[in-house]
């Protein structure tokens, strides 16, 4: 027998009463890691606040706390980011969309993804022990930038795969169907619908691989990044043809993380207000990096119409 209307009232505020409790519940969680987020951030600030100038973003380390900046350490993590993000964002990108849109679904497929998702757990000190086998010792690129960047780009790849197919895999069918009805072909639709469509939440898998290799220290420590560098890396350009030089990519270099657990581990006082500066640097430096991208997000999403 079915319910009588009294009944059917009485389970759908039962119902409305647990989406309350659970809105509120989580409202209150996020209010917590907000605010959690806002007082060690203030207190990171409040204790580097004395650093934060201009001379500290351009002077090299040094052993005394008062002449010690960050110059090399900032350049050195946005170059080991280009490097991430040229060779991680295109392989990852065109790897989801291959797997959801163009490869079959057999045991074969069925083994890759799962070792994607696997390796999307892995411990990142994990891939720093496969870069120094591959990237230093077998393909001898060294102790270099583009090895960072390569190892960190390794590190985000199935992050990136997995965003990209999650992505593509929330788009109606009833989108490719019309395309084909057209006479669209399978490159066609993905071009024009399939990618414009899933832009928003492809990019926003770039933005959490991204933030996560800035602050990584453990994979680049164990290819050889240093932890005391004075210099800047070649220049990228050239006064005579071609005008461009790769030759950066080869040196040595060291990044924000690193700089700062070479900071703490000194016990000066000075050293510890350089780690909470630099801190407060690498925190702006992730967010501005995530304004960007949120920013071309924001763009692709309006001039995509459903």
């Amino acid at each position: 027998m079915g319910m009588d209307i009294s009944t059917v009232k009485k389970v759908v505020e039962k119902n409305k009463m647990f989406d309350k409790i659970f809105y509120f519940v989580g409202l209150i969680l996020t209010l917590i890691g907000l605010a959690v987020l806002t007082v060690l951030f203030i207190d990171l600030l409040l204790k580097g606040y004395s650093k934060l100038n201009l001379n500290f973003l351009t002077s090299f380390p040094s052993r005394f706390p008062e002449n010690a900046g960050i110059l090399s350490a900032w350049v050195g993590s946005l170059l080991v980011m280009l490097v991430t993000a040229f060779s991680s964002i295109p392989l990852g990108v065109l790897s989801g969309i291959y797997l959801e849109e163009y490869a079959k679904k057999n045991w074969f497929t069925n083994f890759i993804e799962i070792n994607i998702s696997n390796l999307a757990g892995v411990p990142s000190i994990i891939y720093g022990l496969l870069a120094l086998g591959l990237f230093v010792h077998t393909l001898k690129f060294g102790e270099s930038i583009l090895t960072g960047g390569l190892t960190l780009g390794l590190l985000i790849l199935p992050l990136i795969i997995i965003a990209t197919r999650e992505s593509i895999r929330a788009i109606p069918d009833s989108i490719r169907e019309a395309s084909y009805a057209l006479g669209a072909t399978k490159w066609q639709t993905v071009k024009h619908h399939i990618l414009p469509y899933s832009s928003g939440g492809i990019l926003t898998g770039i933005i959490i691989g991204l933030s996560r290799a800035i602050g990584e220290t453990a994979p680049v420590i164990t290819v050889g990044a240093l932890t005391f560098i004075a210099f800047l890396p070649s220049s990228p350009f050239m006064d005579t043809f071609p005008f461009i030089s790769f030759k950066w990519l080869f040196d040595p270099f060291t990044v924000m993380p690193i700089q700062m657990f070479n900071w703490v581990s000194r016990p000066q006082k000075g050293f510890h207000i350089n780690a909470a500066a630099a801190g407060v640097i690498l925190l702006l430096m992730t967010l501005a990096m995530n304004a960007i991208a949120i920013y071309i997000r924001y763009k692709f999403r309006k001039r995509v119409k459903w």
